[in-house]
């Protein structure tokens, strides 16, 4: 197949290309590289594999319409990745997310291509008042404007494909975590302690607790259900089954660091900021019984991603 990947030179975006390739396809990869990193890619260009990379923003239709000729399906999951950046520039993820996927819908009509798989998240749910939150749960009400726009972009997917004989698949994130992490509360710990060996400053109280997916399961998650799923639109939860709180995650991003005496302050509160949902997990049984398997649960993801962070950035060198 050739593949189209929106956000293909990002933290999750190019662990998928790498499992696209892996298998076989070939692949565009379609990036502004706002926050997407060329050297993520840097093996396969090096290695002659069918990659291509365009460096072009999703708002600018008519080069996203000029790229889609000839792509048979498209994995969206270019999106604004700071969830707390839409409190202060509030049309953020309206123009990064919601008009960027009808964007890519519109290119996908214009040009012939059928079959769009999109990243979105368990915001969706907002603060659920069932966890596990199975998919069919509602109604939803997300608390965050990313949250809002992945809920909006879905919302344009399903009407795409009613109206325009289209296949959707939509993947509800639990948080993903991993190698190349560019953001979130892993990555965040990790360079407060490079920055601080002695001390660990924690938004809200620490009693926060989420599912977790590590990167490698999300990908290989995603293209296991494109392959394995034909409904006109599939949608499916994207996590480990069970949740990790903050507490704990700091507890093990302080082990893993090997620093001394290092002191835990938390600043207190029920949430990180505002429009964080402080508890989320995801039922993951419709997921499981496509024979699906992770390889990791949500503490184990935290502390491989904890290991691989701290030996990208050399924290080590601070012991």
């Amino acid at each position: 197949m050739r593949v189209l990947v929106t956000g293909g030179a990002g933290f999750v975006g190019s662990h998928l290309v790498d499992i696209l390739v892996e298998n076989g396809n070939s692949v565009v990869v379609y990036d502004n590289l706002s926050s997407g990193k060329p050297h993520f890619l840097q093996h396969h260009l090096d290695s002659g594999n069918a990659v291509e990379i365009v460096k072009a923003d999703l708002l600018d239709l008519d080069t996203l319409k000029e790229n889609m000729v000839g792509i048979d399906i498209v994995f969206h999951l270019a999106a604004n990745p700071d969830i707390r950046l839409g409190t202060e520039v509030t049309d953020t993820d309206l123009k990064q997310g919601t008009i960027t996927t009808y964007n890519v819908l519109e290119a996908m009509r214009v040009s012939g291509t059928k079959k769009i798989a999109f990243a979105s998240s368990s915001v969706v749910y907002g603060e659920a008042s069932v966890m596990p939150t199975p998919e069919d749960y509602g109604p939803l009400f997300p608390i965050s404007l990313y949250g809002a726009s992945k809920l909006a972009s879905e919302g344009l997917i399903s009407a795409w494909v009613g109206t325009f004989d289209m296949q959707a698949w939509i993947f509800r994130f639990a948080n993903v975590v991993g190698n190349r992490g560019t953001h979130g509360v892993i990555f965040d710990f990790v360079h407060k302690l490079k920055n601080d060996p002695t001390r660990l400053e924690v938004l809200g109280d620490g009693n926060q607790a989420k599912s977790y997916i590590e990167v490698r399961d999300c990908v290989r998650s995603m293209y296991h259900l494109v392959s394995t799923t034909d409904d006109a639109l599939n949608y499916y939860n994207l996590g480990s089954g069970d949740v990790c709180s903050v507490r704990r995650i700091a507890e093990i991003v302080v082990e893993e660091s090997g620093l001394p005496a290092v002191s835990i302050e938390y600043t207190g509160g029920s949430r990180g900021w505002a429009g964080d949902v402080p508890k989320a997990s995801l039922a993951v049984e419709r997921l499981n019984a496509t024979g699906f398997e992770s390889a990791y649960d949500s503490e184990g993801a935290i502390r491989h991603t904890a290991k691989a962070l701290i030996e990208e950035i050399g924290l080590h060198d601070e012991r």
